[in-house]
């Protein structure tokens, strides 16, 4: 396999250069727009000037996703009551490798800014607005079908993840007794209740707004034909559980596809923490620390130990 060129300051300016009509100068004074990375370490995503963001696929594998997107955007932006990132260029910016050059959504991230009581009502539009997208035109723009995954596997990752964390003083290992083998059983996925997922609903993918609304959702690559307690667990590491439950709530879902997301957010937040102080993963403990604290915080629909069959429907 070919090795992927290192995008540059430079390599961006040229290209944004091709695309913008207008262009401006820089603090140095060289000619061409501002531009500069989004996030120390993350080379393939710029911020191009106030209005724009730049981002460059690394490989062949990431360029399918990020032509995906660009239809599945365009696909979902009619049932959902937030904003999606607009393309206003797209192709290659290397020799099979795509790039898209999308509008920036005005306002902060989940990590920066709480969400209000309105804005779990914009997740909750999020959530039965993804749930209304026809899964037949959504497989014919090639997002994949996923399988639910195993909380009875992934509760036994969790609780010897759990023991580590505990010896390093981290966590409470008691905390994960409150998932039994029957309990996990229980809150398997029922079938026949596959909807279109973002599958990567984290902090940094949600902005919202100083006033505490969510004004849009970001990075649709991940997306996929799936369970739907995976966003709600993804809501639940961004905001906090008791907002994801509500909003997930709002959108009609009962019981179970709550608790399972609640748990699919508490078991992942856990390994996570733990591959990352046991060195097998990167990113920052401090926000690993925070998304394990927000996956954590106890909701009243815990208590709840029976479910209708039906209930996954509003």
């Amino acid at each position: 396999m070919t090795q992927a060129p290192t995008p540059t300051a430079d390599t961006v300016r040229r290209l944004v250069r091709s695309l913008l009509k207008e262009s401006k100068a820089t603090a140095n004074g060289t000619e061409g727009p501002d531009v500069r990375p989004v996030t120390e370490g993350r080379e393939h995503t710029w911020w191009v000037g106030t209005r724009h963001v730049l981002r460059l696929a690394p490989d062949r594998e990431a360029s399918v996703r990020r032509r995906r997107e660009l239809r599945l955007r365009d696909l979902v932006r009619p049932h959902v009551p937030v904003a999606l990132p607009t393309s206003v260029a797209h192709g290659d910016w290397a020799p099979g490798l795509a790039y898209t050059l999308d509008t920036k959504l005005p306002g902060g991230t989940a990590d920066e800014h709480d969400v209000s009581a309105v804005g779990e009502a914009d997740l909750a539009g999020l959530l039965s607005g993804l749930r209304a997208v026809p899964a037949r035109q959504v497989e014919a723009l090639g997002v994949p079908r996923t399988a639910p995954r195993s909380l009875d596997a992934l509760r036994r990752m969790a609780v010897h993840a759990a023991e580590r964390l505990a010896a390093a003083d981290e966590f409470d290992a008691a905390r994960l007794h409150q998932l039994t083998p029957p309990g996990a059983a229980h809150l398997a996925a029922q079938t026949g209740t596959a909807v279109l997922t973002h599958h990567g609903l984290t902090g940094e993918h949600v902005v919202v707004s100083a006033d505490g609304r969510v004004r849009g959702i970001l990075d649709w690559t991940e997306a996929a034909l799936g369970d739907p307690a995976e966003d709600i667990a993804g809501l639940a590491v961004a905001v906090g559980s008791p907002a994801a439950v509500r909003a997930a709530t709002l959108a009609g879902y009962g019981a179970r596809p709550c608790l399972r997301g609640l748990w699919l957010a508490r078991c992942d937040t856990v390994v996570r923490l733990t591959d990352h102080i046991e060195g097998r993963a990167t990113g920052s403990l401090p926000l690993l620390r925070i998304q394990l604290r927000r996956a954590w915080e106890p909701i009243l629909l815990e208590r709840v130990t029976e479910f209708k069959d039906d209930e996954t429907e509003p």
